[in-house]
């Protein structure tokens, strides 16, 4: 498996130079190592993958995996759905910084309650881009745009302190670099449980790169410890989605707990069988 394996013949419509090439790349990098040094057999029939709408919505036509481009919002439900349907599926759900902290914020705070084992990707580049840049609720304050002529008045959510504080067993930020997505991707693969990655990926047209990745550090560089709650929470008030000089990126927290899965009799039988799509019947 090599990540040109993960590719699809469908033209590209982003615009040229978007960060989402990185964030493609990375995946796919991502993706096909996980198949590759996974358990024997394992191939891309075990993985599936969830959008919602909006200028990430676009992973699902450039990802040769099977899956769902859901409502807008809706993606978390739509992964939870997948593991209750079939435990053994590695599902990966991407959604924008509109998608999943406005229309989706309410399914956000109860997929970290419930842990299911599954992965989500934000892409956040701070606005609505795809209906032309209107802010979102991490847009930082003083942003104007057609909508917002007198610019953004209100603060902005620190999505990392939510999850922390909703429960969240794995949360990570990076930049929109490939090797760092890869790299977090890659533990996050290893993880029992809901993971939440958040790419800072900046808008080249309606939200251009305010000097944002060389504002970021690592923390594992930095020699943070991501067993630390505390630490970890103090890492995310480094950062409050306004102008910055220091922006922290890695894994924040992780800590591995009884999943969704694991709690019902009926999804454990499942998974022992080890049923997936392969195995059924078209």
């Amino acid at each position: 498996m090599t990540p040109q394996d993960l590719s699809t013949k469908n033209p590209s419509t982003w615009c040229p130079g978007c960060f989402n090439f990185q964030i493609l790349a990375a995946v796919k990098n991502a993706v096909a190592k996980e198949i590759a040094e996974g358990k024997p057999g394992k191939t891309k029939d075990d993985f599936a993958i969830v959008t919602g709408i909006g200028c990430h919505a676009k992973m699902f036509d450039y990802v040769n995996l099977s899956g769902i481009n859901t409502l807008h919002g809706r993606v978390l439900p739509t992964c939870l759905g997948m593991k209750v349907g079939n435990p053994n599926l590695n599902v990966i759900g991407f959604s924008g910084d509109g998608d999943a902290y406005a229309e989706g914020m309410e399914h956000l705070i109860h997929a970290a309650r419930y842990n299911s084992d599954f992965k989500y990707v934000i892409h956040n580049n701070q606005v609505f881009a795809l209906t032309v840049g209107e802010p979102t609720p991490v847009t930082e304050i003083g942003f104007a745009d057609k909508t917002t002529p007198l610019g953004v008045k209100l603060q902005p959510l620190n999505p990392i302190k939510l999850m922390l504080a909703a429960g969240a067993g794995f949360v990570a930020r990076v930049f929109a670099d490939i090797k760092q997505i890869e790299y977090v991707m890659q533990e996050a693969f290893k993880h029992k449980g809901f993971a939440f990655i958040e790419i800072i990926q900046p808008c080249i047209i309606f939200h251009p790169d305010a000097g944002f990745k060389e504002k970021t550090y690592s923390l594992e560089q930095a020699g943070h410890n991501k067993s630390d709650f505390d630490a970890a929470w103090k890492k995310a008030d480094e950062f409050d989605y306004n102008i910055a000089k220091n922006i922290p990126c890695g894994i924040f927290y992780q800590k591995e707990k009884s999943t969704f899965e694991d709690l019902w009799p009926q999804l454990q039988q499942l998974k022992k069988k080890g049923i997936g799509w392969k195995d059924v019947k078209r």
